[in-house]
């Protein structure tokens, strides 16, 4: 069998989130091998008990190849596990990210997940709004970076409760931006995302899609809580 030539980012890493339903019976010991081959070849995976019926499991993936997300998501469908939902983006530093600090850069391209400790996740995509009357891209640079630094100020009076991932997706998937959240207390998720919405850049031009939320948990929690 012939290996095909990785398919990488110029910068930072692949995401994929698959959310995942039981197909019939799933084999735990293929989905634990699935995840425990996957971080052994350099992976980072999260694995999420989703509450509510859009999912059951989520798992958010992050590699340098592409081809590799595709096999651990071959691996984990082979298991017995349907992918009901998926999102793909990239890890991206932001354009209006100027003059931010050489650590703070790396950690988005590189983010170590998930954090100690905060176990409460949440993920929606979104896109900014190309509206007749609000239109997000009609706007020049320095008013785009003056609503974005707004919103940023407003992101770090959550600093140590909440912990934002925003991967890009333009060009990849249906929306332009993944958002990941991951808080120590559920509460902490609707406090952020409720007091940012009333930025600028969100109330006049944030879209967003459905949400998903749950546990961060251990393999065996995840698919214990989805297959008893």
């Amino acid at each position: 069998m012939s290996t095909p030539a990785p398919v990488v980012t110029s910068r930072g890493r692949n995401v994929v989130h698959l959310f995942c339903h039981p197909a019939g019976p799933v084999d735990a010991g293929a989905v634990r091998k699935a995840v425990d081959d996957a971080v052994a070849g350099g992976l980072q995976v999260v694995t999420v008990a989703i509450v509510g019926a859009k999912a059951d499991t989520c798992f958010m993936v992050l590699g340098e190849d592409l081809w590799d997300l595709r096999r651990f998501q071959s691996k984990i469908q082979a298991a017995g596990l349907r992918v009901a939902e998926s999102y793909v983006s990239v890890t991206e530093v932001s354009e209006y990210a100027g003059g931010m600090p050489e650590k703070m850069l790396h950690d988005r391209l590189f983010p170590q997940l998930p954090p100690d400790g905060m176990n409460a996740f949440c993920f929606y995509p979104m896109s900014k709004r190309r509206g007749q009357e609000h239109n997000w891209y009609a706007l020049d640079y320095d008013e785009r970076e003056k609503l974005m630094r707004q919103h940023g100020a407003s992101g770090r009076n959550f600093r140590g409760r909440v912990l934002q991932v925003v991967t890009g997706s333009t060009g990849l998937d249906d929306w332009e931006w993944g958002v990941t959240l991951f808080a120590v207390h559920v509460d902490d998720l609707k406090d952020c995302v409720y007091t940012m919405r009333y930025d600028e850049a969100s109330t006049l031009y944030g879209e967003f899609g459905a949400f998903y939320t749950g546990m961060v948990g251990t393999v065996d929690e995840v698919l214990d809580a989805a297959i008893g």
